[in-house]
């Protein structure tokens, strides 16, 4: 079961790294400006990326509790 938990900090780690992207990208696209839809396109992207983010993040984290609890 010491796999699954490396597996899932792995995971978890791998999520907060998309994380901090999607905020580096979010406040680049702020900072470019251009047109509202410009702005609007550019941060529809970060939101779907940051949406798989958590979703990595949440499967990394349930890793770990399953192994920590099958331990």
């Amino acid at each position: 079961m010491d796999m699954l938990i490396y597996f899932g900090v792995a995971l978890t780690l791998a999520g907060v790294a998309l994380l901090v992207y999607c905020i580096v990208q979010a406040l680049k696209a702020k900072k470019l400006g251009g047109s509202d839809e410009e702005v609007r396109a550019r941060l529809q992207k970060v939101v779907t990326l940051n949406l798989v983010a958590l979703m990595i993040s949440a499967i990394g984290l349930g890793a770990v509790t399953i192994g920590a609890i099958l331990s």
